[in-house]
This record gives structure tokens, sequence and C-alpha cells, in this order.
């Protein structure tokens, strides 16, 4: 048998080992493979203690009234938008609204009044891409090693004049 450790596709045998799902035929080639494989004997007995140890656990009895005090803390509980918007509640009724509706109709007025609904909008060129021959590149660079030699000496002669 090839070991389940290091082949993926037979990992799944060891777990169902552990939940005891497999046959007695498999279950039986398995132990076989454990007796000479220490990886695969430290993983079974490590998935024994977890299943006995699931085994023997046991949840604590619910109260009589959870229910009630879960529903209870259910309606209490309010959420973090709510707790947010509680103070500004009062003033967004008396003067929120119409607040926000003259908001509302200085903004409409301001697109109409920016965009007259005759004209169309006119759309942007959009950037050209131009192809470049490499005879063109070689030629600029020769062009700008002729003006970096150019001011070069340019240079050199403006401060020879001055000495």
């Amino acid at each position: 048998m090839n070991c389940p450790l290091h082949i993926p596709e037979n990992a799944q045998v060891l777990l169902d080992y552990g939940a005891r799902k497999l046959d007695a035929e498999r279950t039986e080639t398995l132990e076989r493979h454990m007796a000479i494989c220490p990886g695969c004997r430290e993983f079974a007995a490590g998935q024994r203690a977890m299943w006995e140890a699931l085994d023997s656990w046991e949840a604590a009895p619910v109260s009589q009234d959870f229910d009630r005090k879960l529903y209870q803390r259910i309606e209490q509980e309010v959420s973090w938008w709510d707790l947010l918007v509680r103070p500004f509640r009062p003033l967004m009724v008396r003067r929120g609204v119409p607040v926000a509706a003259a908001a509302c109709l200085l903004v409409m007025a301001g697109v109409l009044i920016e965009r007259p609904t005759g004209s169309p909008v006119p759309k942007k060129d959009m950037a050209q891409m131009e192809s470049v021959q490499p005879e063109q590149v070689e030629q600029a660079l020769d062009t700008m090693e002729m003006l970096s030699e150019f001011s070069h000496h340019v240079r050199n002669d403006g401060q020879e004049s001055k000495l």
C-alpha cells in the first residue's frame, strides 16, 4: 500500500479510519501499513484521541428561560447605523427634509445650467500612438549625442574666454 500521507488522494482513507467508516478489508490493509509506517500510526493515534474527546464531550444543559432571554436580547440589540444616526434624528425630521430638497434642486439647476439639453456633449479626442521605426530611433539618439557634444564644447569655450 502507498502511504496515504504522501498521496493526497489517499489522505481521506486515514480520516475515514479514524471515524470508523472503512470496511473490514481496507481497515486491515491500513492497519498492516500503520504497523510499518510511524507517520500514519501517529496520525491515526491523533485522530483516535480527537474522536474519543468528541465522544466524551457533553454539552451544558440549556436553561428553561433560554429562549425568552435570547429573544429579549435580540430585541434590545441596535444596529451600528441606528446608533450613529440616533443623535441626528430630531434634526432630520424637523429641518432635514426641506434642506435635502433644496440641495437636490440646487444640484439639478447646476447640471441644467452647465449642460443645456439641446447641445450634445463633445467627446474628447483620444490619444493616438504613432509607430516609430528603428531607424528613426537611431537617428534621434545620434542627434541627441551630437547636441550633447555641442553643448559640452560651448560650455568649455565659454569658460576659457572668461579666464
